[in-house]
């Protein structure tokens, strides 16, 4: 006899698929009779069940709305869409999404929340090894959706400071870059955002360390956050958070207020 088919999927999927399968139970319905609700066949139900397929984001808002599982089908989702961003990145997405504010600055590229479609697709066909087609179209997907922080109530505060070089870098081609300068300059035009540039002209400033970013947590502690060549450091000891914190707020000081930068995002604009 031969062995068990193991199965592939990941922990979180397992997890999702068994979730869903005793909250159908409990409401007393077949594969098929939640197909029916959700607007898909009692197949679709199974291949998510058993791990066949895996479950889109309408497959899950269907089930949510299909299922009064009090917030058990969202809590398992949550776990399954993590696993689109890199491992490393993953616990930063929770702290982000959870944040009252988040303060970046990024020196060669622009920051992942401000970043267009285009763009972004056009950053990671850069990446190196090379990335399967569906890996750039998942990752970009991942990173579309961590705008959902810009309307999330409460009110997250997000200030981002942009080296011009990071501006200047063409990333994609120009109709890209023209595309990616509007989406800045509308984007500052939200109450909850602040967009700033650190000019070439400044020279020597408190960034040339690199790059980092500063979540102020739910619980109103600070934590800082950088990453590199895809390791990450999540530093959380206070002493060491305060010596980052006010080299952020230097940072700012030294970079162009937030009208000066937009007219310098629009000037780039104009040199394409």
């Amino acid at each position: 006899m031969g062995q068990p088919k193991k199965n592939s999927s990941s922990p979180a999927a397992q997890y999702f698929a068994e979730v869903l399968r005793l909250v159908r139970v409990r409401a007393g319905l077949t594969q098929d009779e939640l197909g029916q609700r959700m607007a898909y066949s009692g197949a679709a139900v199974s291949a998510v069940e058993t791990c066949a397929k895996p479950a889109t984001d309408e497959f899950i808002k269907a089930a949510e709305k299909a299922l009064d599982s009090f917030g058990i089908i969202a809590a398992a989702a949550k776990y399954l869409r993590l696993e689109r961003y890199p491992e490393y990145f993953q616990g930063f997405v929770q702290l982000e999404q959870e944040a009252l504010s988040v303060s970046s600055y990024s020196t060669q590229l622009v920051h992942g929340l401000l970043q267009t479609e285009a763009y972004t697709r056009a950053l990671l066909k850069c990446d190196f090894p090379p990335l399967e087609d569906v890996e750039i179209e998942q990752l970009t997907l991942a990173r579309m959706e961590r705008k959902a922080l810009f309307d999330r109530k409460p009110v997250c505060v997000i200030n981002t400071i942009l080296e011009e070089d990071a501006l200047r870098r063409q990333i994609g081609n120009k109709e890209v870059m023209r595309e990616q300068y509007e989406y800045l300059t509308g984007c500052s035009e939200r109450p909850n955002l602040v967009i700033q540039v650190m000019p070439l002209n400044v020279g020597p400033h408190a960034g040339l360390r690199g790059p980092m970013t500063v979540i102020e947590t739910p619980e109103q502690t600070s934590l800082v956050y950088t990453e590199a060549l895809g390791k990450s450091l999540l530093v959380s000891e206070p002493v060491e958070v305060g010596v980052l914190t006010r080299r952020y707020a230097m940072i700012s000081r030294q970079a162009l207020r937030p009208d000066e930068s937009v007219d310098l995002i629009r000037q780039l604009a104009g040199e394409l």
